[in-house]
């Protein structure tokens, strides 16, 4: 018997017509007794991620200690869904033993991190980024134009941030004569 489309779906609603395959589609009483989230102050924001926009509740007590997460069904954008990196930002606001606390460092050739400290990891950062400003410095083009730029450094940014502090991350990189500067919403 050659089965077609049209005789897979006859089938198959036949089966679920007779009883189907032993799937119970009545619905299930919830057997909690109170919610934790039952008195939590709701707070609509957008998910730091990426740069769809999704927005979700986070419920808080009235101290500010984070209870619960969730996609905001009103929203037009995501209508209450969240990818697997949005449904685990509970995790962001908990004390999870798992996240490093300390910035970590692994020097070239080397296999193993090792744990330094925040200010020896900024001045790192720091000299790094002046160390490549300078090696790839242009004060002038091939048609003899100042243009002082760098073309050795690139920025791609970030979709957490607001239209605020975009803006004064752009600055600062144009500061540093940045031209490769990018936007993750563009990507």
């Amino acid at each position: 018997m050659r089965v077609t489309r049209r005789v897979f779906l006859r089938i198959s609603g036949a089966v679920l017509a007779a009883g189907g395959i032993g799937i119970n589609i009545k619905p299930v009483a919830a057997h909690a007794k109170t919610l934790k989230i039952k008195y939590a102050r709701k707070t609509t924001t957008v998910c730091p991620y990426c740069a769809v926009g999704c927005s979700i509740v986070v419920s808080t007590t009235s101290y500010g200690k984070v209870l619960n997460v969730e996609g905001d069904p009103d929203s037009p954008i995501n209508g209450g869904a969240l990818c697997s990196k949005g449904s685990s930002l509970y995790q962001v606001s908990s004390a999870n033993t798992n996240r490093l606390q300390t910035p970590r460092y692994r020097a070239p050739y080397e296999s193993q991190w090792k744990e330094v400290s925040w200010e020896w990891a900024l001045d790192k950062i720091a000299g790094n980024v002046k160390k490549s400003r300078d090696e790839s410095l242009r004060l002038v083009n091939d048609h003899g134009q100042a243009v002082n730029r760098t073309e050795g450094i690139a920025s791609v940014g970030s979709a957490a941030l607001d239209n605020e502090e975009c803006y004064l991350y752009q600055k600062f990189l144009r500061g540093l004569g940045l031209v490769y500067i990018e936007h993750q919403a563009r990507i």
